[in-house]
Parts: structure tokens; sequence; C-alpha cells
């Protein structure tokens, strides 16, 4: 039988270098190194690496909100980088590993859920890539100047089918005893900065639209002042509402008011 003696745990000396060399063997072939600018290396010769505010939250918004959000009581809340960072490994599995068939677990969004079939093939390796890459949170995208009135519907209209249609549907009709209809709204075209804090701070409760009762809770997305203001002049320009046009200016106004009382409450991270 072949000698094992190099494998006996009371010789530490060889052990601690065993443990040394298969360390730095992980630590060239599983990590990067971050550049001088604090950025992550590219994944390829032609695109950096994905980060978090950048790449990864719009993804989580339009295709994993409905669930993880910070109101979510059994799953945890992705729109919160933190939280991500620290479930980075699972998300990995779920959304990618699991997908292709090697962990044992379902994959995330759930399969042939509306948020599965939304799910593209570059989205879910981009989220691999993020978790491969360190998982950096980034910066997020700044605006790129003032946006005229069509080009926040254009905008507005693809943040509404990525985010909010998932409840709200994609004709604005809403969905009976959930939640509210916002196509001919009486409740969002009476007061358009109610509608802008309940964008920014999310809001929960009864509320009564178009003379129906609906009792349900929408969380507050982590959305620029630009992208609300695209969302919401999209939404007052279409499904019969009232025109009305959301600047920024008016969105940057209303954050800096407190949330109304319906507001969602604020919650920590659960890794805080």
């Amino acid at each position: 039988m072949q000698n094992l003696n190099f494998l006996n745990p009371r010789r530490p000396v060889q052990w601690c270098l065993m443990l040394a060399i298969g360390g730095l063997m992980w630590t060239a072939t599983s990590q990067t190194t971050a550049t001088a600018d604090g950025s992550q290396p590219a994944v390829d010769n032609n695109s950096p690496a994905p980060t978090y505010l950048r790449d990864i939250q719009p993804i989580f918004m339009g295709n994993c909100s409905r669930c993880h959000n910070q109101q979510s009581r059994f799953v945890y809340d992705w729109l919160d980088y933190r939280t991500a960072y620290a479930d980075r490994w699972e998300i990995r599995r779920r959304v990618w590993d699991s997908w292709k068939g090697s962990y044992y677990k379902e994959p995330m969004p759930i399969v042939n859920s509306p948020e599965s079939l939304a799910l593209t093939d570059e989205e879910r390796s981009t989220i691999r890539d993020w978790v491969d890459h360190g998982a950096v949170c980034g910066v997020a995208p700044a605006a790129d100047g003032v946006k005229s009135k069509a080009e926040r519907i254009q905008l507005g209209r693809r943040l509404f089918t990525s985010i909010c249609a998932a409840c709200h549907q994609p004709t604005g009709l809403g969905r009976a005893n959930q939640f509210p209809p916002l196509a001919g709204s009486d409740y969002l075209n009476a007061d358009k900065t109610r509608a802008i804090n309940l964008v920014i701070f999310g809001r929960q409760g009864e509320v009564v639209v178009n003379g129906l009762k609906y009792d349900n809770n929408m969380p507050s997305f982590p959305l620029s002042d630009q992208d609300i203001a695209n969302v919401l002049t999209y939404v007052y320009n279409s499904f019969g509402n009232s025109g009305f046009a959301v600047t920024p200016e008016e969105v940057k106004n209303e954050r800096a008011h407190p949330p109304l009382p319906s507001a969602t409450p604020v919650k920590k991270s659960v890794f805080e």
C-alpha cells in the first residue's frame, strides 16, 4: 500500500504547505483583482465586469421584485445590495446552475412564470458573471441630459413593461381584487404629487380606485428621479389618463418631503 504518512494530521508543516499551495491555486483560478480605479476586470476583452447598480439591480427590478422586495416576509430583498451580496452564491446557483440542470433546487424565477419567460439568457449570464467577478456594487449610471416629454414617454414605456406590468398588467387594467388599475384611474389623475410620492416611497393599506377597494402593498423601488419621471410620464400619457408630464425636478423635490402616512415602512437589510 502506498505510504500516506504525508496526510497525517499530526504533521502540521506539511498540512500548512498543502493548504497554502491549494489556496494560491484557487486564488489564481477563481479570483479577480480590482483595477486601479476600484472596478473589476473585464469579463472578456470587450466588456467590463457587471456591477450591481449598473447591471444587476435593473434585472432584479424587472424580473424578481414581485417576490424579492422590501415587503417580503419569507424571501430576501434583492433590491438591497447588502442583502443580494450576502446571498450572491445562492442567487447564482438558482438563476444559472439550476437553470442549467446542475443544482438540485428549483430555478429562479420559477419555471414558466412571467418573470422566467421574460428573463433572457444574456441576463442570466450577466448575473452569473456578476457573482463570479466579485459581486461589486459599482455606481448607478449617470443621467445623460435633459429629456423631452416624448423621450420620457419612450423610456418610461420600457420601465413600465419590465417592472410595473407584472402587477398592473401591460394594459394598465390591473388585477381584480389585487392590484388597482392605472387605466383611467381617478386616484392617479387626481393628484400628481401624491403619485410621485407613492412611487418613491411605496404604499400599503386600502385604497379606492374607480369606486373599487384594493388592499395590497406596493414596494418602493430604487429608481432614480429620471426613471420615476419617465415611468409616470408614460403612465399619465397612456391608458386614457390625463396627459400630465412629470419632470426629474418634481421628483427630486418630492423626495425631500416626508413619505405619506400610507408609505411602505423602511426596513433594514436582514444582514445588517
